[in-house]
C-alpha cells in the first residue's frame, strides 16, 4: 500500500514539471489524432484527388515556413496556411483536411534536441485534430442545403469559425500546461487577430472551392501561387523594415556613445580647469543651434555639438600651471596656449570615427582672413563647423567671467562679433547666431540656463525596457508561437 502511494506521489510530482506535462500532453494528442484518423477511414471518408491534396500540403507547408511575424518583438506569426485547410475541408472532407493541416508542420521537424521535436509533435497533432473536426463540420453543413453556392459558403463560414475556436482553445490550453499566462491573457492577445481573418478568408475560400468544383481544379494555382508570393514579399518587406529600425537604433546608440566619450574627455579637463568644462558645454549648445539655424543636417548638427564639447580638449596637454594662471599670459605662454588646437587634434585623431572631429578641433582658431592659427588658412578652406565653433567660442568667452577680467554684457559681445565679420568670423555664421540671440532669453545669452551646465551634456540614453509579449499557439490564418 505504501509503495502504491509513493509511486502515485512521484507521478503527480513529475506532472507538476512543465516538461513532463508537455510530454504527457503530446502523447494524449497523438492518441486522439490517431484515433480520429482510424475512425474517419473506418467511416468511409477518403482523401479525394491525391494530386490536389499533395499540392495543398505543399502550399500549406511553404506558407507556414514563410509566416509573417506580428511585430519585431512578438513571438506570434501569421500565414495563409489556414486557406488550404478550409479548401480541403469543403472540397474533400475531414480526412483530407486532417492530412493537409497536420502535414503543414512538416517543415518544422528538426533533428537535435528534444524540445524542437516536442514542439513539432504538439503542433502536428493539434492541427490534425483541428483539420479533422473542421472537415466534419464542412461535410455535415453541405448536406443541409440544396443551393450549391449557398451550401459552400455556409460550410466554409462555419468550418472557419470552428477552426478558429479550436485553435484558440488549444493555444490557451498549451500555454497553460507550459506554465505560462492564464487562458484569458493568451486569448486577449490573439483573439483580435484571429477573428479579423474570418471576413477575409471565408469569401475567398468559398468562391475558390465552388469554382474548382464547377469550372476546373486548375484554378487553384491561379490563386495560391500569387498568395504565396504576396506573403513572401511581405516577409521580405518586414525584414527590411526591421533591419532599418535596428540600424537606426544602432546609429542612435553610436551617437550617444560619441557624446558620452566626449563628455568623459572633458571631465578629465574639468579636473584642471572648471571654466573650460563649463565653457565647452555652452559652446556645444551654441554650435548645434547655429548649425540648425543654417539648415545643416541632423548629422552635422550632432557633429557640431560633439566637436563643441571637445574643442578645447588639447588644453589637457599644456604645461602645468598655465591653465591655472590667474593673470594675463606672456608672449611665450600665449604661444604655448595656441598649441592646444594641435594637441587636441592629435588626441582625437587616435580615436576611431573621430577623424572629422579632430580636423574641426584643429581649425577652430583659424580666422576668416587667414591670420589665425595653427595653419593660417582662410575663407571656405576652414571647415564650416570650425567656423561655427569659432563664433560660439568667442561669444561665450566674452560673456563669461575670467580671473583677469569681468564678463562683457551680451549686447557688447554681440557688437564685437558683428565688427569682426569678414576678418575673424564668417559673416553667415555670425548672422545666424545673431538671429538666434535676438529672440533668445537672457539666460540663454549668458549661458546660465540649466541645460548649459556641463553635467547636462553627459546624459546617456537609458536602454529601452523590454516589452513582454505572451507566446501563443494559434496555427491558422491567425497566429502561432515561434517557440514551443
Amino acid at each position: 500500500m505504501g509503495s502504491v502511494l509513493t509511486n502515485s506521489t512521484n507521478s503527480f510530482t513529475r506532472l507538476r514539471d512543465p516538461s513532463a506535462r508537455m510530454h504527457a500532453y503530446a502523447a494524449v494528442l497523438f492518441l486522439v489524432s490517431a484515433g480520429l484518423f482510424l475512425a474517419l477511414v473506418e467511416a468511409g471518408y477518403r482523401l479525394g484527388n491525391l494530386w490536389v491534396v499533395a499540392a495543398l500540403v505543399v502550399v500549406a507547408a511553404v506558407a507556414e515556413q514563410a509566416s509573417v511575424r506580428l511585430g519585431s518583438r512578438h513571438d506570434a506569426e501569421v500565414s495563409i496556411s489556414g486557406l488550404p485547410l478550409l479548401f480541403a475541408a469543403v472540397l474533400y472532407g475531414p480526412l483530407a483536411a486532417m492530412v493537409v493541416y497536420g502535414a503543414s508542420m512538416i517543415g518544422d521537424f528538426r533533428n537535435g534536441s528534444n524540445e524542437p521535436r516536442l514542439k513539432w509533435a504538439v503542433y502536428t497533432c493539434v492541427r490534425s485534430i483541428t483539420g479533422a473536426v473542421t472537415g466534419l463540420v464542412a461535410v455535415h453543413v453541405l448536406r443541409l442545403t440544396s443551393s450549391q453556392l449557398g451550401a459552400v459558403f455556409l460550410a466554409t463560414c462555419l468550418a472557419a469559425l470552428v477552426s478558429e475556436l479550436l485553435d484558440l482553445g488549444f493555444a490557451a490550453l498549451t500555454y497553460r500546461l507550459r506554465g505560462g499566462l492564464d487562458a484569458r491573457q493568451v486569448l486577449g492577445a490573439i483573439v483580435p487577430t484571429a477573428m479579423a481573418s474570418l471576413p477575409l478568408c471565408v469569401p475567398v475560400v468559398a468562391l475558390l472551392a465552388y469554382a474548382a468544383e464547377q469550372v476546373s481544379i486548375w484554378i487553384l494555382p491561379v490563386f495560391f501561387l500569387p498568395a504565396l508570393a504576396a506573403q513572401r514579399l511581405f516577409v521580405l518587406y518586414q525584414e527590411q523594415t526591421e533591419l532599418a529600425e535596428e540600424l537606426s537604433s544602432v546609429n542612435a546608440r553610436l551617437e550617444q556613445a560619441n557624446l558620452s566619450f566626449a563628455t568623459a574627455l572633458v571631465t578629465t579637463l574639468d579636473a584642471r580647469d572648471q571654466y573650460t568644462a563649463g565653457h565647452s558645454a555652452a559652446v556645444a549648445i551654441y554650435a548645434q543651434d547655429i548649425a540648425a539655424r543654417m539648415g545643416l543636417s541632423e548629422t552635422e548638427q550632432q557633429l557640431a555639438h560633439v566637436a563643441g564639447l571637445v574643442h578645447d580638449i588639447g588644453k589637457i596637454g599644456l604645461p602645468p600651471g598655465l591653465l591655472e594662471k590667474p593673470g594675463a599670459y606672456t608672449l611665450e605662454e600665449r604661444r604655448s596656449m595656441e598649441r592646444h588646437s594641435e594637441i587636441g587634434e592629435r588626441i582625437l585623431a587616435k580615436v576611431e570615427d573621430y577623424s572629422e572631429i579632430a580636423a574641426i578641433v584643429r581649425h577652430h582658431h583659424e580666422r576668416f582672413d587667414g591670420n589665425g592659427y595653427p595653419d593660417g588658412i582662410s575663407g571656405d578652406a576652414i571647415p564650416l563647423i570650425s567656423r561655427i565653433i569659432a563664433v560660439a567660442d568667442a561669444y561665450n568667452a566674452m560673456t563669461s567671467d575670467r580671473p583677469y577680467r569681468e564678463a562683457m554684457p551680451t549686447r557688447v559681445a554681440r557688437l564685437r562679433l558683428a565688427q569682426a565679420v569678414e576678418t575673424q568670423f564668417d559673416t553667415s555664421v555670425v548672422a545666424a547666431f545673431e538671429a538666434i540671440l535676438a529672440g533668445a532669453s537672457e539666460s540663454y545669452r549668458l549661458g546660465t540656463r540649466v541645460d548649459f551646465q556641463f553635467d547636462g551634456q553627459a546624459q546617456v540614453l537609458e536602454p529601452e525596457a523590454p516589452v513582454f509579449t505572451p507566446e501563443v499557439l494559434v496555427p491558422r490564418v491567425a497566429v502561432r508561437s515561434v517557440s514551443a
